[in-house]
């Protein structure tokens, strides 16, 4: 039997459910999907929030939507949230979404910045309204000479606690092989999806070996895959690990233990939960894995 809920249908059920429960599994219930720092060995849940694009503007319409999401968030077992100082005013809206609800404590933060520059710096803390950043990361990262060494410094400080180099650009990958095998950061952060699987092949097993932990983000492939199976149901031999599509991608990425994280962007509530629930249940195997890919690959 398939499943012909669309993602809307399925995320409007998913959130009314993830309100009414608590975040932790209740007897019966499938544990969340945590994985381990590869530095520190802190468990942190395997899906997260990106903010690019959906918390970029500081008007009443989009703190509304960002405090939804974010309360859909902890609600739902998630702590992770990534933005950038390049985000518009996305860092801005988070700190006081964050601040206003109290739950600082209950996220763990990490932010971009485009330049190891500490006015940057200062005003990235200013506007998430926190001494301390969970993650700080170098943004795009295009020269493989680039050095971590402010970085590193703000870390010994007590700035941060981890730091990290990110791109979305694969032309710019061997320029982050470069630095994450030289400067070894504790993150390494780049685009990854199902029907984008450059990232698997170069930067996973390096980030492995220099025990980095794995953000990937744009996780949907700035949305080619919803666009890709647009009124198709899932498939029967995938509907014991996804009850949507959004989950059979997000599992895809989540089934490769290297990846610490998936963090897909939203402003809807109720795509939070939907992607939440990447984070319960079983995986696919790796002949599954296969199966998926070649079956997006044969759309």
């Amino acid at each position: 039997m398939t499943t012909r809920l669309t993602r809307r249908d399925f995320a409007a059920l998913a959130a009314g459910a993830l309100l009414a429960r608590p975040a932790v599994a209740q007897p019966g219930e499938a544990p969340l999907i945590l994985r381990a720092i590869p530095g520190t060995n802190e468990r942190l849940p395997a899906v997260g929030l990106g903010t690019a694009n959906v918390f970029d503007s500081d008007d009443e319409r989009t703190r509304r939507s960002a405090a939804e999401v974010v309360q859909a968030l902890v609600a739902g077992g998630g702590r992770l949230i990534d933005t950038a100082s390049s985000y518009g005013d996305a860092e801005r809206v988070l700190g006081e979404v964050a601040a206003a609800a109290g739950l600082r404590d209950k996220v763990f933060i990490a932010t971009k910045l485009e330049a190891p520059d500490e006015a940057e710096l200062e005003r990235s803390r200013a506007r998430l309204k926190t001494a301390k950043l969970d993650l700080l990361q170098l943004h795009n990262v295009r020269d493989p000479r680039q050095s971590l060494a402010p970085f590193k410094a703000w870390k010994a400080q007590g700035v941060c606690r981890y730091i990290g180099v990110t791109s979305t650009f694969h032309g710019d990958f061997a320029a982050v092989e470069a630095v994450l095998g030289r400067e070894k950061p504790d993150f390494v952060q780049v685009d990854y999806s199902l029907d984008d699987r450059e990232a698997e092949r170069r930067i996973l097993p390096l980030a492995a070996e220099v025990k980095a932990g794995v953000l990937t983000a744009l996780p949907f492939g700035r949305g080619r895959l919803f666009r890709a199976v647009r009124g198709k149901a899932i498939p029967d031999w995938a509907t014991d690990f996804a009850e949507s599509w959004a989950q059979f991608f997000l599992k895809f990425l989540l089934a490769d233990e290297r990846v610490t994280a998936v963090i897909p962007g939203t402003s809807d509530p109720a795509h939070m939960a939907d992607n939440l629930g990447a984070m319960r249940g079983p995986l696919p195997d790796p002949d599954r894995r296969k199966r998926m890919a070649a079956f997006i690959d044969g759309l």
